[in-house]
């Protein structure tokens, strides 16, 4: 649909999909009132959040990649995660407030339904914003070439785009490599702002609320350092950066864990950091290097495809794996391990990707900032004289 429809309608379509299907969740009477209907309509509206989070990071970094300078896609890209780590932390946030405030029975009782309650204006706002913005000049060079297409070839292009057929039979090697680089991205991300503090609480005993607090403080020192590394695969290139998380997963993991596993805030703190500055480097630079993967025509069907596939393989499922090779081995160092094999295959993938850095997206015109640079651009292009 992004394809066919247009990056902004699909966008504003998933703002509305995730603002009903969050509100609604939060309105669901209990089982005591309605018997299955409550846990049928809880997963109903769960598996629309779903929905709309399959469109969502594909749309959101094409919409943000096809709209940025060339040289500074890295930077402009890294404020998706930026708004990623800002949710993180506003909702765990609100949660634990509410807990403090509330106390444990009572957001048992009622209480859970307030956060859910919250994406209703949230939605009206998001939506509101994303209705206000304007088409990608990519997307609309792309609409007016199939406009000046002959007739006879209008039909075949036009259902060409955003073919789920095509993108598999012919974006099959960017689609590997996309799932590749996806699948080591999600494993290392849930692992730490996801599982972490289930991990504090049930494998080590600390308390949830403890493991969240710490987790807040890492995740906004992350903010803090986002866009600069933004900035970084810009000046020195998108596999540079991308490399130093993937070896800084491989190395770090193990002593990381080990440290979490000393106990103590100190150590606990150092751990979750030194797993954090090495999310970074992927979380500041993935969303500006996938979109680079594709050409315009099948951008955003192909990394939603190549993304959702991955996430859910491999990235949602981590919680789950992780757990079950602990209790499989009785050892506390399986997420160590299990992300180390993780950025092994992100290694590879890494290596195997091509620089985007500084270069127009396949398929899409070259993008600048000021007018020095349209008029660089220019000259680069003009042939010298000969005489």
């Amino acid at each position: 649909m992004g394809d066919r429809l247009g990056r902004k309608k699909v966008l504003a379509l998933t703002m509305i999909l995730m603002a009903v299907g969050t509100f609604a969740i939060g309105v669901i009477p209990s089982y005591a009132s309605i018997g299955f209907w409550a846990p049928a309509l809880l997963v109903f509206f769960r598996m629309l959040q779903g929905f709309s989070t399959g469109g969502e990071y594909g749309g959101a970094s094409t919409f943000i990649a096809e709209y940025a300078p060339d040289r500074r896609r890295g930077y402009f890209g890294s404020f998706l995660e930026f708004g990623t780590l800002a949710g993180y932390v506003g909702a765990a946030g609100l949660v634990t407030a509410l807990t403090a405030w509330l106390g444990t029975d009572t957001m048992e009782a009622w209480g859970w339904r307030v956060p859910f309650l919250v994406a209703g204006p949230l939605g009206l706002v998001g939506l509101y914003l994303r209705l206000r913005l304007d088409e990608t000049p990519a997307f609309q060079k792309l609409e007016n070439e199939s406009a000046r297409a002959p007739e006879a070839a209008a039909p075949v292009e036009t259902s060409a785009k955003g073919d789920l057929t095509k993108i598999f039979r012919q974006q099959w090697p960017a689609l590997i490599l996309c799932v590749a680089l996806v699948g080591a991205y999600n494993i290392t991300d849930y692992m730490l702002l996801s599982y972490m503090p289930t991990y504090l609480s049930d494998e080590l005993g600390y308390s949830e609320t403890h493991g969240l607090l710490i987790l807040l403080l890492v995740m906004v020192l992350l903010m803090l350092v986002i866009t600069q590394v933004g900035r970084l695969s810009d000046r020195f290139g998108r596999k540079p950066v991308l490399m130093t998380g993937m070896l800084g997963f491989l190395l770090l993991s193990l002593p990381a864990f080990l440290l979490i596993g000393r106990g103590g805030v100190p150590a606990i703190t150092a751990g979750i950091l030194m797993l954090g500055l090495s999310l970074v480097c992927l979380l500041g630079t993935m969303s500006a290097a996938l979109p680079a993967l594709f050409p315009t025509d099948v951008r955003y069907g192909s990394l939603s495809v190549g993304y959702n596939l991955s996430a859910s393989l491999f990235g949602g499922t981590t919680p789950l794996v992780i757990t079950a090779l602990i209790g499989a081995t009785g050892s506390n160092l399986m997420p160590a391990y299990y992300a180390m094999a993780a950025a092994l295959v992100g290694v590879i993938a890494v290596a195997c990707m091509k620089e985007t850095a500084r270069r127009p997206l396949d398929g899409s015109p070259p993008s600048v900032a000021t007018p020095e640079e349209a008029a660089e651009l220019i000259l680069a292009q003009t042939p010298e004289p000969r005489f």
